[in-house]
């Protein structure tokens, strides 16, 4: 689900007593699951309940995270056979960042088979949130990850969005959530790259399972060709996420969307930063990535060899090319 202002306000409703006002997340997780609000402070957070014997693997694992100025996670004893895991917002200003931090690690240990598994899933997810936390805080994303999260968008709102509902635009874009291809729907995943190179000869790939076709009946690899200046008729990415934000009119899908961006580095509070450069898209393609085409994946690998970063050269791909319409004609029979 996707936690909005909406539900904590009515746990912020004043109470007459201290104590807590709490929303019940994923029923059928095998854990207690909670939005809640401490009163008479107002203080907001996530809480996840379970037995003392799932929760002493995590003792220790959360003493050793980072602190997090703003978010913290805590354990703690309610008695001698229960335990609560907090996932705690300590500065009002980080609100917006915090909605799509505890939906995620509410969802994630919500998917777990098993109250340990699912503690220990919320703690791996939370160290990632601190990790992308603490590598945007002071100069945003890097020049290499506008590029990128612009290319995403690109396809996001010239491709998906002109094939699919909103809601599905929206949940097909997985990249930010750290999935291996950018975009999933039921009959295609995409990848996406971007480049400011005059004449790209060669696009990096970050891993065996970018190009891996398992489990998806087609695979396509986009490129957004790019010119890159300060100022000047091009396009900001805070330009192109407002153009995006413009077209979702629902509520539920701009939610999602704006969470998604937090997730992918796209932090409340840098707009200024992201004001320049301006892009000009010089030209989209998409490639089919499909039997012959070159790519190293999992299961071509000798044993002992992973986390392989590659390079794919643009020569000789001409007889995988995928056309707009081609691409708009899967993206929609996934969903048809």
């Amino acid at each position: 689900m996707t936690v909005t202002e909406d539900e904590w306000r009515e746990l912020e409703s004043p109470q007459d007593a201290s104590g807590r006002s709490s929303l019940r997340l994923h029923p059928e997780s095998p854990l207690d699951i909670f939005l809640s609000v401490s009163h008479p402070s107002r203080q907001r957070m996530l809480v996840l309940r379970a037995d003392a014997r799932s929760a002493d693997p995590i003792v220790r694992s959360v003493g050793r995270l980072p602190k997090a100025a703003g978010i913290e996670m805590n354990v703690s004893a309610v008695s001698r056979v229960e335990y609560e895991l907090q996932v705690i917002l300590t500065a009002n200003e980080l609100r917006e960042v915090f909605n799509p931090l505890v939906s995620d690690v509410a969802d994630t240990a919500g998917a777990a088979p098993a109250a340990a598994e699912a503690l220990t899933a919320a703690v791996d997810r939370f160290g990632r949130w601190q990790d992308l936390l603490r590598a945007v805080s002071g100069d945003g994303l890097s020049a290499e990850a506008r590029r990128g999260l612009y290319g995403e968008l690109l396809v996001l709102g010239d491709i998906l969005l002109t094939s699919l509902a909103q809601s599905e635009t929206v949940e097909a874009w997985t990249g930010p959530t750290g999935t291996n291809q950018d975009f999933q729907l039921s009959g295609v995943a995409i990848e996406t790259k971007a480049s400011v190179a005059k004449r790209p000869r060669s696009i990096q790939i970050a891993s065996e399972r970018q190009l891996d076709g398992t489990g998806t009946p087609a695979l396509l690899l986009a490129l957004a060709q790019l010119d890159e200046r300060r100022g000047g008729s091009g396009e900001s990415l805070n330009r192109r996420v407002d153009g995006i934000r413009e077209q979702l009119t629902s509520p539920d899908a701009r939610a999602r969307f704006d969470g998604l961006l937090i997730q992918a580095g796209y932090l409340p509070g840098h707009w200024d930063l992201y004001e320049e450069p301006r892009y000009t898209v010089r030209e989209l393609r998409f490639w089919h990535v499909r039997d012959g085409f070159p790519r190293l994946v999992e299961s071509d690998l000798p044993e002992g060899v992973g986390d392989c970063t590659y390079h794919v050269s643009t020569s000789g791909l001409e007889s995988y090319r995928a056309t707009a319409d081609e691409v708009r004609e899967l993206i929609g029979g996934s969903h048809g």
